[in-house]
């Protein structure tokens, strides 16, 4: 009896020690460091579409004090690689944040994989998803330019545009950069397991015109207090798109951004407008609204 009092004893002194050890390093850490913490999983994400505006849309949502974002595509969910590497990997690729911040994902690439959707429901059936979109003729001739310039970089050979769009004179279906076109297609596999209220849709070529109103939108479907302004952007005629100033530093996107298209011919092109027209159309009711494509 008297050992497992004795025991008792024992144990709970080493309790109290042990608190007194957590407390006193509480109080060191709230009066020395910053309130930074691991972010976790990312809320929200940027899915897509690829060459659609997405690394324009999330430079500019991190003009917002309370947005941090993740710097590099992270392809968790659709490299197969990456996903199996677990949930602690994801997180660790996530920069750190003040709590109440959010931090957002960019991964152009999860918006047209059809395993991606059912996984991001998987970590988080709540998250909102944030989807730019462009007219899809353009979006493609400017798919196949980044694929040029990166096989010309490396001195690979790559047939013309036209050559790979057009089969016996007409549009070939199978051509994967007019696949990643078609809208409809990649936003009914995300539909089939998020609710419609969770997706919002960025106009890309509107983000490119006139960025505000539509930073402007994306902060309200965040349940952001409205931070970023006009005076955020700045047109540059040089570059002949915007760049954006933030406490008295200037940025501007990368080279690649604006970068001419590849050459395709009137004749071509539309055809290609006439193959997107239907597609468009199911896109247009999916999302509600439409745009102006050609």
């Amino acid at each position: 009896m008297l050992w497992t009092v004795l025991l008792a004893l024992l144990v709970l002194l080493l309790l109290q020690t042990q608190l007194s050890v957590c407390l006193r390093e509480l109080r060191t850490g709230a009066s020395s460091s910053p309130a930074y913490s691991s972010s976790g999983c990312p809320e929200p994400f940027i899915i897509g579409v690829r060459k659609g505006g997405t690394r324009a849309l999330l430079e500019m949502l991190n003009l917002h004090p309370d947005v941090e974002v993740a710097k590099a595509e992270v392809h968790h969910f659709n490299v197969e690689e990456h996903f199996r590497r677990g949930l602690d990997w994801y997180r660790a690729q996530m920069p750190l944040t003040h709590p109440g911040q959010l931090t957002v994902e960019k991964t152009p690439g999860y918006f047209a994989a059809p395993q991606v959707p059912a996984r991001v429901w998987d970590m988080n059936p709540a998250v909102r998803l944030l989807l730019i979109v462009r007219d899809p003729a353009e979006r493609l001739v400017s798919d196949y330019t980044q694929v040029l310039h990166n096989r010309l970089t490396r001195h690979k050979p790559y047939l013309p545009l036209e050559e790979l769009l057009l089969h016996k004179g007409h549009i070939d279906p199978g051509y994967k950069a007019l696949q990643r076109s078609l809208y409809h297609q990649h936003l009914a596999r995300w539909l089939e397991v998020f609710p419609r209220e969770q997706v919002h849709v960025v106009d890309g070529d509107a983000l490119i015109r006139d960025p505000f109103p539509e930073l402007r939108k994306a902060e309200r479907f965040l349940d952001l207090p409205p931070r970023i302004s006009p005076n955020n952007f700045y047109y540059n005629t040089t570059k002949g798109f915007y760049c954006l100033l933030s406490a008295g530093h200037d940025k501007c996107l990368d080279e690649s951004k604006g970068r001419p298209h590849a050459p395709l011919s009137t004749q071509a092109f539309q055809k290609l407008c006439r193959y997107f027209r239907r597609p468009n159309k199911l896109f247009f009711e999916m999302v509600g609204r439409s745009f102006s494509w050609c």
